[in-house]
């Protein structure tokens, strides 16, 4: 989805069972859609990973703060990384 608007949405409509999720999206910050998923009843043990530019602590303590499964920086990992760590919170064996 394009914003964290949509991204909120999506995850009610379709109940996925893992979210790849950014951490600068228009209107709802990705940090904003991770705090409401995880207090919102249905959505509340959907597993997130965050895949982003934001490359300070601070920022991976606050997504950990706020319950993300995983935090990856996008400059420090390839697609193939992105998938492995798809593959093991999903118990998905290669």
């Amino acid at each position: 989805v394009a914003n964290g608007e949509d991204a909120l949405s999506a995850a009610i409509k379709y109940h996925p069972d893992l979210i790849l999720l950014d951490a600068m999206m228009p209107k709802i910050s990705g940090f904003d859609v991770l705090d409401i998923l995880r207090n919102t009843p249905e959505t509340a043990n959907v597993r997130i990973v965050m895949l982003t530019a934001l490359s300070q602590p601070k920022d991976k303590e606050r997504a950990e703060m706020l319950g993300v499964d995983d935090y990856l920086v996008k400059s420090q990992v390839v697609i193939a990384d992105v998938i492995d760590r798809i593959r093991y919170h999903l118990g998905i064996e290669k």
